[in-house]
């Protein structure tokens, strides 16, 4: 009974050891091509090995993690691409939960000095590191060697990567309401938390922002007479969340005042709000207060209803559709049409033949009223005319 069991309990054993390295291999098993970012190649750059993959936002920015947490990052891809002529290129790719957060990723990492670029949705370029978002990926870029086709190469890069569907694509609103006029290029920055947010130098602490009552915010630096200066909006859901959140703001800035004799280490500078629909604006830094009326009035919100109905597309509002069932029925009805008319005219000729003048075209039938216009009209006057005679007058016979 021993050797039984003894048997039994290696099988046993066995097989857990089997299922660990099942489980093992699984682990480390390469990421399925449906989930991968970068391609194996593209524009004559071929990938050295495989790709790298990672969820921990640490492996992207180790000093940043918590920052692009709060973006919505759900994934890094690092591979190294080279060129028969030696060339190398190394790329960095995130993956966020939409373009609002890959958006905010690109500006918080947008440096001043970088020169735009025509690359995805937007880029950017200092040296030979490139960087650029397209939908909800970022593309961090370092070439070992830039030639004059580096930016064209990486514009087919940005074709080939996948693009999110749905609302899932969309830019914040708040973002067309910044305006253009004094902006200082690549300063612009979009919040999606509180630790973005002081990591961008803001003027308002994330508390007072609310992050939880989900606010869109962006910030950008402008040129005015009296100084650089900072505007901030912040876009709420409501109109009534705007207003309530800036009579807390003003609470906070009548508070922050410096008073007599007391130096104020809260503030650098004036601080002038206004608000606009849902949008509370922000005007910040060492400008006068004109300047800064003036920077607050080129933000304003038009409202704008418009009625939203679904679109269906399938064959029953398919108007395609119901163009080719419409000239369908037009045929049919057509040729109901035109065999009823030869099956009528068809009938009558087999019954004349069958029964000549007793169905059709009978004696009684064919009869009709006939006027006789052609003939003579025989009056009184031309009858007593004829009864009197040639020799007779005609006054004499009109006596009679």
């Amino acid at each position: 009974m021993k050797l039984p069991r003894c048997l039994l309990t290696l099988a046993v054993v066995a097989l857990l050891g089997i299922r660990l390295h099942a489980g093992d291999t699984t682990a480390a098993a390469p990421r399925p091509e449906s989930q991968s970012i970068l391609p194996t190649q593209f524009a004559g750059w071929q990938m050295q090995g495989v790709a790298q993959f990672s969820q921990n936002p640490a492996a992207a920015d180790p000093a940043n993690a918590a920052v692009l947490q709060e973006y919505g990052f759900n994934g890094l891809e690092k591979a190294t691409y080279t060129r028969d002529d030696g060339r190398t290129l190394k790329i960095r790719a995130a993956r966020f939960a939409d373009a609002s957060g890959a958006f905010g990723a690109y500006t918080f990492y947008l440096d001043p000095q970088m020169a735009r670029e025509e690359i995805g949705d937007q880029g950017a370029s200092l040296g030979p590191r490139i960087l650029f978002y397209r939908g909800q990926i970022v593309v961090d870029a370092v070439f070992s060697q830039l030639t004059v086709m580096s930016a064209a190469e990486l514009r087919e890069l940005a074709g080939t990567l996948s693009l999110p569907g749905g609302n899932a694509g969309a830019l914040p609103p708040v973002l067309a309401f910044m305006p253009r006029h004094a902006y200082v290029a690549n300063t612009e920055k979009y919040a999606e938390g509180p630790l973005a947010l002081g990591a961008i130098s803001s003027p308002l602490a994330g508390g007072l922002v609310d992050f939880s009552a989900d606010p869109q915010v962006v910030l950008g630096q402008y040129t005015t007479p009296s100084g650089p200066a900072t505007l901030m909006l912040i876009y709420y859901p409501t109109p009534q969340l705007a207003a309530e959140h800036l009579r807390r703001i003003d609470a906070a800035n009548h508070a922050a005042q410096p008073k007599p004799g007391v130096e104020s280490v809260e503030k650098a500078g004036p601080f002038f709000d206004k608000r606009t629909g849902p949008i509370v604006a922000i005007a910040a830094g060492a400008i006068s207060e004109g300047d800064a009326r003036t920077l607050l009035g080129s933000v304003n919100y038009d409202a704008r209803v418009t009625r939203n109905e679904n679109t269906y597309f399938d064959k029953k509002n398919n108007i395609a559709n119901f163009l080719v069932n419409l000239i369908l029925l037009c045929m049919i009805l057509g040729g109901l049409a035109v065999g009823a008319g030869l099956a009528f005219g068809g009938v009558r000729i087999l019954v004349k033949r069958l029964f000549p003048g007793r169905v059709f075209d009978r004696p009684e039938q064919m009869e009709f009223i006939s006027l006789h216009l052609s003939e003579t009209i025989v009056t009184e006057t031309m009858v007593e005319e004829v009864s009197a005679g040639p020799e007779t007058p005609p006054g004499e016979a009109n006596r009679r």
